[in-house]
Protein backbone atom coordinates (compact mmCIF):
# COMPACT_ATOMS: atom_id res chain seq x y z
CA UNK A 1 0.00 0.00 0.00
CA UNK A 2 1.39 3.33 -1.18
CA UNK A 3 0.65 6.55 1.04
CA UNK A 4 0.77 10.42 0.43
CA UNK A 5 2.57 12.87 2.15
CA UNK A 6 1.89 16.71 2.55
CA UNK A 7 4.64 19.28 3.05
CA UNK A 8 3.57 22.38 5.29
CA UNK A 9 5.75 25.69 6.27
CA UNK A 10 5.48 27.13 9.73
CA UNK A 11 7.19 29.64 11.54
CA UNK A 12 8.46 28.86 15.11
CA UNK A 13 10.21 30.85 18.19
CA UNK A 14 11.63 30.51 21.41
CA UNK A 15 13.59 32.86 23.63
CA UNK A 16 16.04 29.69 24.45
CA UNK A 17 17.39 28.21 21.68
CA UNK A 18 16.54 26.91 18.16
CA UNK A 19 16.33 23.97 19.21
CA UNK A 20 13.65 25.10 21.79
CA UNK A 21 11.79 27.35 18.90
CA UNK A 22 12.30 23.86 16.86
CA UNK A 23 10.39 21.70 19.55
CA UNK A 24 8.06 24.25 20.46
CA UNK A 25 7.18 24.14 16.21
CA UNK A 26 6.59 20.66 16.23
CA UNK A 27 4.60 19.80 19.06
CA UNK A 28 2.26 22.86 18.02
CA UNK A 29 1.73 21.50 14.63
CA UNK A 30 0.74 18.31 16.30
CA UNK A 31 -2.19 19.86 17.79
CA UNK A 32 -3.71 19.90 14.46
CA UNK A 33 -2.09 17.79 12.05
CA UNK A 34 -2.02 14.00 12.40
CA UNK A 35 0.51 11.22 11.41
CA UNK A 36 4.20 13.83 11.42
CA UNK A 37 6.61 11.99 10.12
CA UNK A 38 9.21 14.52 10.15
CA UNK A 39 10.44 17.82 10.07
CA UNK A 40 13.52 19.90 8.83
CA UNK A 41 15.04 23.72 9.32
CA UNK A 42 14.50 25.81 6.11
CA UNK A 43 15.95 28.83 8.00
CA UNK A 44 17.31 30.34 11.13
CA UNK A 45 17.48 33.75 12.73
CA UNK A 46 17.41 35.92 15.59
CA UNK A 47 16.12 39.23 17.03
CA UNK A 48 18.68 41.02 18.57
CA UNK A 49 17.91 43.88 20.91
CA UNK A 50 21.09 46.19 22.35
CA UNK A 51 23.10 43.82 21.41
CA UNK A 52 22.04 40.33 23.39
CA UNK A 53 19.79 38.04 21.30
CA UNK A 54 15.93 38.15 22.58
CA UNK A 55 14.33 35.75 20.27
CA UNK A 56 15.49 32.34 17.66
CA UNK A 57 13.30 31.86 14.88
CA UNK A 58 13.00 28.87 12.94
CA UNK A 59 10.94 28.20 9.24
CA UNK A 60 10.48 24.89 9.36
CA UNK A 61 8.35 22.29 6.58
CA UNK A 62 6.80 19.53 8.39
CA UNK A 63 5.81 16.06 6.29
CA UNK A 64 2.59 14.39 7.60
CA UNK A 65 0.46 11.74 5.96
CA UNK A 66 -2.52 12.19 4.39
CA UNK A 67 -5.24 9.49 4.77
Amino acid sequence: MSSVAKVIEIIASSEKSFEDAVEKGVEKASESLKDITGAWVQDQSVKVKDGKVTKYRVVLKVTFVVK
